[in-house]
């Protein structure tokens, strides 16, 4: 038995390619696509422009993602809404909105777990599943607009999962994603979050992208960092810099360091020093993160007076900087947090 493809991965001129191969004249491909990617159909018989006959040979031809909320969590305190979506192979996955004065953003997940081993994210615990397909990134931002009648305006691919390590996929759902033909999300409101593959950061330079590159720095030097990220033993903090600096001198975006406080660890007097040296020379804006604790794990947040202090150093040494605001902290609103107390329910019943 012949696999069926998955349609809603196609990029337009894939699409009309694929249509042509079949016969079918090109200008259904326009038709279809629209439906796809800016009316958000759930299905071929949504697709009432095209003859009942056609959609029927759709049906035995292509897989159609369209993704199923079996939770949806809202926070009581700033409207954060977390959703979990079964995929067709009964794996799960979690996506957040957030609702901002600028517009309405989605932070979307890249993998069905992670294998990357960040020692205070919940998503690598259980390891990586399988890498999600361009329709399954897709259509959770999809559904997201489906379920809460709102535009998105904002896509950050930060949740569960290590873009860089599903990058042929990452990048049609990019191409999809901002794409004028369909939801025509400008590439300067799409962010994609590493921990730092950096042959892949370089690669993704050379496609000239508008998007923001957000690092997952967590520390300064490369002795501390070995110890909260194990990516760290592959390509050293000298490395990661030179293809910041790279991106930077390929595409003109500046590059965002996300740094978690973990009290303690990684947010004393002199972690604000050497972060301040590496940060100084790069054109960068650095992205302070109260750390989200995760039962699993022993890591406690830094306190309020602690961060506040952090900062005002590196705004003394004009770096730019923000601590990130904290959403939807009440409904398991750290990556992969939801899915794994989900599954654990489902097997405790």
């Amino acid at each position: 038995m012949t696999q069926k493809t998955d349609i809603k991965s196609l990029t337009l001129p894939e699409l009309k390619k694929e249509l042509e191969s079949r016969g079918e004249k090109s200008f259904r491909a326009k038709q279809m696509y629209e439906w796809m990617h800016v009316k958000l159909a759930r299905g071929f018989d949504e697709m009432t422009n095209l003859s009942r006959e056609f959609r029927e040979k759709c049906g035995e031809w292509y897989t159609f993602t369209a993704l199923q909320a079996v939770q949806v969590q809202e926070s009581g305190t700033d409207g954060t809404k977390k959703f979990l979506f079964a995929l067709g192979d009964g794996n799960l996955v979690e996506s957040v909105w957030m609702k901002y004065k600028h517009g309405n953003s989605v932070c979307i997940s890249s993998q069905v777990g992670c294998r990357m081993g960040c020692r205070f994210c919940a998503s690598t615990l259980d390891g990586l599943e399988r890498n999600l397909l361009p329709s399954e990134m897709l259509d959770q931002i999809y559904a997201i607009t489906l379920l809460t009648g709102e535009r998105v305006s904002n896509v950050v691919v930060m949740g569960t999962g290590e873009p860089m390590d599903n990058y042929e996929n990452l990048l049609t759902f990019l191409k999809i994603l901002t794409d004028e033909n369909g939801l025509n999300i400008s590439q300067r409101n799409v962010t994609v979050s590493t921990c730092g593959i950096v042959p892949k950061m370089r690669q993704l330079a050379e496609e000239h992208l508008q998007i923001t590159l957000a690092l997952s720095l967590h520390a300064a030097t490369d002795e501390k960092r070995r110890k909260l990220m194990p990516i760290a033993n592959k390509y050293s903090i000298e490395e990661l810099m030179e293809a910041c600096r790279y991106y930077f001198e390929q595409t003109g975006r500046r590059i965002t360091f996300e740094y978690s406080l973990v009290g303690g660890v990684n947010d004393t007097d002199e972690d604000a020093r050497e972060l301040i040296a590496l940060a100084k020379p790069l054109c960068c804006h650095i992205n302070l993160i109260p750390v989200n604790p995760i039962k699993e794990r022993d890591y406690v947040q830094s306190d309020a007076d602690r961060i506040q202090r952090f900062k005002n150093k590196l705004e003394k040494n004009k770096i730019n900087v923000t601590i990130r605001r904290e959403m939807g902290r009440d409904i398991d609103g750290a990556c992969g947090q939801l899915r794994r107390k989900f599954k654990g329910d489902n097997k405790r019943a």
